[in-house]
């Protein structure tokens, strides 16, 4: 593992293996995220779920992984909007799978696949950029527990041939 991995402003919650590592500017609901996807644990949506550290975190290079480590002053703390600041399980490292960007410029509806990563202290990581008045929970818990329905590439073809959730131009004149 790198020396003194940087400090950033992020949450980060194990879900399963792996940890979601949650980016976006003050107030775009890091904590709420990350409280909600251990409630989404605790009730059975996704796998066990557990706070890695909220609004501070270190990251560091663990051979072509990226680990992250609650910031030592806020381990095991976590603001709950209306609650204040409560004391919460923790775990002391994971390794990220996934980053979710809240409050992305980048976010679409069908996201090119090269915004679909990022690249953090060299190494590639899945990534979904969500726009500011979106939910982030459907869209993370889709990412973690859904595959692609298609490998097509041409996506516009599979909306004329009525797959994926597009009418079939012939309904609507029917």
């Amino acid at each position: 593992m790198s020396d003194g991995g940087p400090s950033i402003h992020a949450s980060a919650v194990k879900v399963g293996d792996l940890a979601v590592l949650i980016r976006g500017p003050s107030g775009s609901g890091k904590s709420r995220l990350a409280f909600d996807l251990i409630m989404a644990g605790r009730s059975g949506v996704l796998e066990r779920a557990v706070l890695v550290g909220d609004d501070r975190v270190h990251l560091a290079t663990l051979g072509r992984e990226i680990e992250v480590r609650p910031a030592p002053v806020l381990a095991g703390l976590i603001e709950i909007r209306g609650l204040g600041i409560r004391r919460c399980d923790f775990v002391e490292h994971a390794t990220v799978g996934l980053v979710v960007d809240l409050d992305a410029a980048d976010a679409e509806r069908l996201p090119p696949p090269e915004s679909l990563k990022t690249g953090i202290l060299g190494v590639e990581i899945p990534r979904i950029p969500i726009g500011r008045d979106y939910s982030p929970l459907p869209l993370v818990v889709a990412a973690l527990t859904t595959t692609k329905s298609s490998s097509s590439v041409n996506p516009a073809g599979d909306c004329l041939k009525g797959n994926g959730n597009h009418m079939n131009p012939t309904i609507a004149t029917e």
